[in-house]
């Protein structure tokens, strides 16, 4: 075996998943150690962030992101540490953050990387509340939700790392928050933990729209969607006068071999006068200094917390990441590549 720091481990993309992912789609590699150019750094991967949309990268479709290439490493965010570099700004030692891949060593522009302060918070939390999760809730709740004070907000994949800030977020502003899981332990812990006023398993509910009439007696005013599908119809039955959706996520939908015949319940969004428009984190690139300015001081005085899921292992991650689309996480999914 070659030791953890003279060997590059890389996760690479080998076929195109048909329908849900396998292992077999992927392709573990061992590679030497990059080294760094002048003007680039060399960091040292700790830990990698899994993320639905990761999924979409692997078909070969036009979207907001450029596809995965065949045999290319995986795409995905990490925060790890610089350990050679001949830049002044990010000398060795410094926590960083980027989109670096599923590998345990890369080379890169320091401009493509943000320094991340190991004394704020754990630096896995970079990639979680405090990284592009965080900035999500942060940004998709008040930029397109606009919450107001006595509103009901309902989101589904409410235990994840985005659902569970959105209720936080929402809550802190007054709102009452329903939140939407697929176990009852996910139920408790948005309830008991997280504050969330009512939970919703869709697992074991036979009648959703009814459910969710329940636990939204005065209709729904923002509905923040990560997961489209069956919940999202559900909703739609129970929206209130000009109620604005977001549109973060479709993860129902991600694996699907034949996509489903545009929007449902289109009706629902007439009656009811609703807005609905689609969120990528990506365009709020040069506020992100606000949202973590603000995400940081609401964690570090305890009015929002946070939940990890951490798998340990580079070459765990396709499992991992198979499971993570199948709902088995419980919190934000990590991989812990090597030890801080």
């Amino acid at each position: 075996m070659s030791s953890q720091t003279d060997t590059n481990i890389q996760v690479l993309l080998a076929r195109r998943p048909k329908g849900a992912p396998t292992e077999a789609d992927f392709r573990i590699v061992e590679t030497p150690v990059p080294e760094p150019a002048a003007g680039t750094v060399l960091v040292q991967n700790l830990y990698l962030s899994l993320d639905p949309y990761m999924r979409g990268r692997m078909n070969d479709t036009k979207s907001y992101i450029p596809p995965v290439e065949i045999d290319a490493v995986m795409g995905g965010g990490t925060v790890g540490r610089v350990i050679r570099s001949d830049v002044p700004e990010m000398p060795d030692g410094t926590i960083v953050e980027g989109l670096l891949g599923w590998q345990s060593f890369a080379t890169v522009k320091p401009k493509h990387l943000r320094i991340v302060d190991p004394a704020l918070a754990p630096i896995s939390t970079a990639l979680g509340v405090l990284g592009m999760p965080g900035l999500t809730a942060y940004f998709g709740l008040f930029d397109l939700g606009k919450p107001q004070k006595g509103d009901t907000v309902v989101v589904s994949a409410a235990s994840g790392a985005v659902g569970s800030l959105v209720g936080q977020l929402a809550k802190r502003e007054g709102c009452r928050t329903v939140g939407v899981v697929g176990a009852d332990e996910k139920a408790r812990y948005i309830v008991e933990t997280l504050g969330y006023d009512a939970a919703i398993n869709y697992r074991t509910n036979e009648d959703l729209s009814a459910a969710v009439r329940e636990a939204a007696p005065s209709g729904v005013n923002v509905y923040f969607d990560n997961v489209g599908g069956p919940v999202t119809d559900a909703v739609f039955d129970n929206l209130a006068l000009r109620a604005r959706i977001v549109l973060c996520g479709q993860i129902s939908l991600y694996n699907a071999s034949k996509q489903e015949m545009g929007p449902r319940n289109l009706t629902k969004i007439l009656m009811t006068r609703s807005r609905i428009e689609g969120f990528i984190v990506f365009d709020y690139l040069e506020r992100y200094p606000e949202g973590l300015k603000n995400l940081s001081t609401w964690l570090a005085s305890g009015e929002i917390t946070y939940k990890e899921d951490i798998v340990e292992g580079l070459r765990n991650a396709p499992a991992a990441f198979i499971g993570l689309l199948e709902g088995k996480n419980f919190g934000k999914r990590l991989i812990k590549i090597s030890d801080e």
